[in-house]
C-alpha cells in the first residue's frame, strides 16, 4: 500500500533510485528540485530536505518568488514512487504556469494508479488547508496526467496549445 511521506533523509539511496530511473534533467515533477540542489551527497540531499522543510512551513521565510508548499514523496515499502507538491498560495506566475498541484511518477511505476492515489489524499489535504479550488497544469500531450486530473474531478479550462488547465473544485 502507498503512502504520502514528507521528504526525509532516510530514503537517499531510494529517491537516487527513482532520480536515475527519470534520466539526466529536471523533470521530476512534485519533488521541488532545482538545478542548484546537489542530491548525490548525504550532506546535498539533506540540504535539499531541509529546504523542501522549511517551504512548508508558514513560519520560515521564503526566497524571492516562493510560496509555502507541501511536499510529499509518494512511497511503497521505502521504494520512492514520485513526488506530489501543493503550493498553499500561488502567485501570478505559477497561477499562468504550474498550478497548485504538481506530480510526478517515475517511470516503472505508472500506469498503477499511485498518482491518482497521491492526488486525491493531496486534495484533502488542500481542503484541510481552506482551499476551495485547486489548479493543476499538465503537458497537452500527456493524457495519462490529463486521465488523472480528470479522474479526480478536474475540469478543463483552458488548452493552452503546449499546456492544459484543469481546476477542481473542493
Amino acid at each position: 500500500m502507498p503512502e504520502l511521506l514528507a521528504p526525509t533523509v532516510r530514503l537517499h539511496a531510494a529517491w537516487l533510485e527513482a532520480h536515475d530511473e527519470w534520466g539526466p534533467g529536471l523533470h521530476e515533477d512534485g519533488f521541488g528540485l532545482r538545478s542548484t540542489d546537489e542530491v548525490r551527497s548525504p550532506e546535498g540531499f539533506a540540504a535539499w530536505v531541509t529546504r523542501l522543510a522549511d517551504q512548508s512551513d508558514p513560519a520560515k521565510p521564503l526566497d524571492a518568488g516562493r510560496v509555502p508548499c507541501t511536499y510529499r514523496w509518494i512511497a511503497e515499502d521505502d521504494r520512492v514512487l514520485g513526488g506530489i507538491a501543493l503550493r498553499h498560495d500561488p502567485n501570478d506566475y505559477l497561477l499562468r504556469v504550474a498550478g497548485h498541484i504538481g506530480y510526478g511518477i517515475r517511470p516503472s511505476a505508472r500506469r498503477r494508479g499511485p498518482a491518482t492515489w497521491a492526488l486525491d489524499r493531496m486534495l484533502a489535504h488542500a481542503r484541510a488547508l481552506g482551499l476551495d479550488r485547486v489548479l493543476l497544469v499538465c503537458e497537452a500531450g500527456n493524457d495519462a496526467s490529463s486521465r488523472t486530473i480528470e479522474r479526480c474531478g478536474g475540469v478543463l479550462d483552458t488548452d493552452l496549445g503546449p499546456a492544459r488547465r484543469y481546476w477542481i473544485t473542493l
